[in-house]
């Protein structure tokens, strides 16, 4: 079943953040991903403000997603993310028909 990485962000420090998300891609192409949404502006229509940031990515499972989160790639440039930006990150299967 598909699942979608959900990452809620507010970035505090563009500039270091570029570096982060510059090295994204190639490693979410390496474990199958692919962005859905990246960036953004979210518009509000009911509850809290959004934050200024949404990224959604594609999988083929859950378990590729987690491959990708845990990978030693991307855990070597989740400290800059961490360092640069507050996110609420979550992972959500997919409908299928």
């Amino acid at each position: 079943m598909v699942a979608y990485v959900i990452n809620e962000i507010v970035v505090t420090d563009e500039a270091r953040f570029q570096t982060y998300a510059d090295q994204v891609p190639a490693i979410l192409r390496k474990y199958g991903g692919e962005y859905v949404v990246r960036g953004g502006k979210p518009e509000q229509v009911d509850g809290p403000q959004p934050p200024h940031r949404a990224v959604v990515l594609r999988f083929e499972s859950r378990e590729a997603a987690r491959a990708w989160r845990a990978s030693p790639e991307y855990q070597a440039i989740l400290p800059i993310r961490d360092a640069t930006s507050t996110s609420r990150v979550y992972i959500v299967d997919g409908y299928e028909a």
